[in-house]
């Protein structure tokens, strides 16, 4: 297989095996730690008018869906990569940072949980996916 064709296989996969695990995570979440009494989880307006309901603890699993779901990516596209494998990665993390971005804009959330989401969740995460594939995968540059 060509080297920019499976450099494209490992973006999209990346992107889609992220987005799988963030949406895992935040489908699972209510079973987990419920959120407070008659809140929607799935609709904007219910969250908005809920959110002072909400405690820290509410805000622990969206916080692993994005963090484990930008890793997962980032782990992937290294790992599919012909070549720039580690630049392929960190794309991963500046497209779910991106999307954490405007989930900031869409979704209310108390300002500490945004700054904790976008300084921690993405590109660290990312970082973290490709020295992981490093590993895994050692002799291979990245």
């Amino acid at each position: 297989m060509p080297k920019l064709l499976r450099n494209i296989l490992a973006v999209v996969a990346g992107l889609v095996i992220g987005g799988f695990v963030n949406g895992m995570l935040v489908t699972i979440s209510p079973a987990i730690i419920p959120p407070p009494a008659g809140v929607d989880v799935n609709d904007a307006a219910s969250l908005a008018r809920a959110m002072p309901l909400f405690e820290p603890r509410h805000f622990l699993m969206p916080f692993l869906a994005h963090a484990l779901g930008t890793l997962a990516g980032a782990l992937a596209a290294y790992l599919i990569a012909a070549s720039h494998k580690a630049r392929l990665a960190w794309a991963i993390g500046v497209v779910f940072l991106c999307g954490g971005v405007a989930a900031c804009f869409m979704i209310p959330a108390p300002a500490w949980f945004m700054a904790l989401d976008l300084i921690a969740a993405y590109l660290p995460m990312a970082w973290l996916g490709s020295r992981i594939g490093a590993r895994l995968q050692p002799g291979r540059p990245g």
